[in-house]
């Protein structure tokens, strides 16, 4: 059974809980980002980038995509801060953000390779 069998709040537990809650926002944020995660093609993105950066080119070729649908696909992890860019004459550089994404992605792999 999923429920209780009697409806009982335990105020005590609720307040300590409800004070610790973040404002509705975070969670939305959060919800992005779990959402673009959530895609095979940007988390295979990200996976590349784990090993250091690559161009969109190699990207594309690495992962089997067009460059458009890599682009796209950057563009909207660089919008969430998981990707940055540098551009080096006509070529563009993506590398993962910061160490935290990294992470993210790590102990992402980890739970789905812990059976």
């Amino acid at each position: 059974m999923d429920r209780c069998d009697e409806y009982c709040v335990h105020a005590d537990q609720v307040d300590k809980r409800r004070e610790r809650l973040l404002p509705m926002d975070t969670y939305q944020e959060l919800a992005q980002l779990f959402k673009a995660l959530g895609d095979p093609s940007r988390s295979r993105l990200l996976h590349a980038l784990s090993f250091g950066e690559l161009c969109v080119c190699d990207l594309a070729s690495l992962l089997d995509m067009s460059q458009s649908a890599v682009s796209h696909q950057l563009r909207l992890l660089r919008g969430l801060r998981l990707v940055r860019y540098r551009k080096e004459g006509k070529m563009v550089y993506y590398a993962l953000d910061d160490e935290h994404v990294k992470g993210l992605l790590a102990q992402g792999l980890e739970h789905v390779g812990h059976r």
